[in-house]
């Protein structure tokens, strides 16, 4: 089977493609001749998920899934949320990022918050969404230089190291990310 993930991230494709493990062919929107940005106009997670896989099955007529991620913080109403990836401002900065949120939280005792995917499927027979969770608590400081994006300030529950410590193996046992794909990848592979 062939599948394109709608994203122009080269840090979730490989992710995906370590959790796919090479059971389902996965093919990157440059692959399919994609170049532009896809729309994120929702306000949910959901929405947005839902928004870019339609936008590449209806332009490029091939079964796809798309997804949206966000990090919940419980202390700040679960921002950044659907906002997380331009939390400090449209340019899309990692760091800044990271540091509006430690910012934020300064001085706040409950750093309790969740990272949440949703993956959205098109192109079969209906539409299908598959969601991934992990709760863990936000840092005071970055710890580690891997993964992407808010990995050096999540600590996963039950975790000492943050993500950005960890390899993208440990990272793919209990990441957020690989829980959703698991679930797509199970669903895929039933069919």
């Amino acid at each position: 089977m062939r599948l394109c993930f709608a994203t122009n991230n080269k840090h979730k494709i490989k992710e995906v493609a370590f959790a796919i493990n090479n059971k389902i062919t996965i093919l990157s929107l440059s692959d399919i001749g994609c170049f532009e940005e896809l729309p994120e106009t929702r306000d949910t997670l959901e929405g947005n998920s839902l928004q870019k896989a339609e936008y590449v099955y209806t332009n490029f007529n091939i079964p796809c899934f798309a997804d949206d991620t966000g990090l919940e913080v419980y202390a700040l109403n679960n921002a950044p949320g659907v906002y997380s990836a331009r939390y400090a401002g449209d340019h899309k900065n990692s760091d800044d990022n990271i540091n509006l949120l430690l910012q934020n939280l300064k001085g706040v005792s409950d750093r309790r918050a969740q990272f949440r995917t949703i993956f959205t499927l098109i192109g079969l027979d209906k539409i299908y969404t598959f969601e991934g969770i992990v709760k863990g608590t936000i840092t005071t400081e970055r710890k580690g230089t891997g993964g992407f994006g808010y990995d050096p300030v999540f600590i996963p529950q039950g975790h000492t190291k943050s993500f950005g410590e960890m390899s993208l193996e440990e990272k793919n046992q209990l990441s957020h990310r690989a829980i959703a794909v698991s679930k797509l990848v199970s669903f895929l592979t039933s069919k």
